[in-house]
């Protein structure tokens, strides 16, 4: 029988490598103008990172890169500098934004919300709540602990098949409870979408709009974050009312001027 010779694989395979490498380099245009190189080029001079070895997710505000320190992996996120990058955040945190940053400049309100974000991942660290932990930033660009391994970065929760539920629930009553009672903080816009789900764990991120328990708004925003998870874990087969949900936090008594 005559050997057959496969032209299409190899056709393919270049195509896919031709694709990758326009798209990449689609995301260097993005994200890396002058000022941003700048800054990676500063966080490499103070060791935070070595250098950068992959995008992991990338959006209409920002993007996450993977970068290697040592034999370690750290992320990189970085915010794109343009007015649109603030065309989706809700009034409330744009005015805490304003009022920390005393700037008005669209590039100078991206370097305050990537310092914000830096902070309150530390807040939430010294709270024992599992965020990323923050290395360091400078301008748009923030470095902080890699949640994944070797393989890939860890999944969204809304990705990964859970098996225990109610296990599921115990463990987001710890964290939101912990984020609520000693960061004295609401998240404001968490979901499954933005929890990451990494060794068994839920790992909270993008936390840079989270508000103080003693904003006006807060009670209404970790409502809206009890919601989402409540309306989750019942597509699970888990049912647990969003009031109970917020009780368990110690949300309930937010806005009455009961300590938390």
């Amino acid at each position: 029988m005559p050997r057959t010779v496969d032209l299409v694989s190899p056709r393919r395979e270049r195509f896919e490598d031709r694709r990758k490498e326009l798209d990449q380099r689609k995301l260097l245009d993005e994200f890396f103008d002058h000022g941003t190189l700048l800054a990676v080029s500063r966080l490499v001079n103070q060791g935070l990172f070595d250098l950068l070895d992959h995008p992991i997710s990338s959006g209409k505000e920002g993007g996450v890169f993977r970068a290697s320190k040592g034999s370690e992996f750290r992320a990189v996120k970085i915010y794109r500098i343009s007015n649109t990058t603030f065309r989706r955040l809700p009034a409330y945190a744009l005015e805490e934004l304003r009022r920390e940053a005393s700037v008005r400049n669209f590039g100078g309100l991206i370097f305050a919300w990537t310092r914000r974000e830096h902070t309150i991942l530390g807040r939430l660290q010294d709270a024992g709540v599992r965020a990323p932990r923050p290395f360091g930033h400078w301008r748009n660009v923030l470095v902080m602990e890699y949640i994944g391994n070797a393989e890939g970065a860890a999944p969204r929760l809304k990705d990964v098949p859970i098996d225990a539920p109610a296990a599921l629930y115990e463990e987001l009553v710890a964290e939101f409870g912990r984020m609520v009672r000693d960061a004295k903080l609401v998240h404001g816009d968490l979901s499954p979408y933005n929890t990451l789900y990494h060794d068994g764990h839920v790992v909270i991120i993008d936390v840079a709009q989270a508000i103080a328990t003693d904003h006006p708004e807060a009670r209404r925003l970790l409502e809206r974050d009890v919601t989402n998870f409540a309306r989750f874990l019942g597509r699970l087969g888990y049912e647990v009312e969003p009031a109970d949900f917020l009780a368990a936090v110690g949300g309930d008594r937010l806005g009455e001027g009961t300590e938390t």
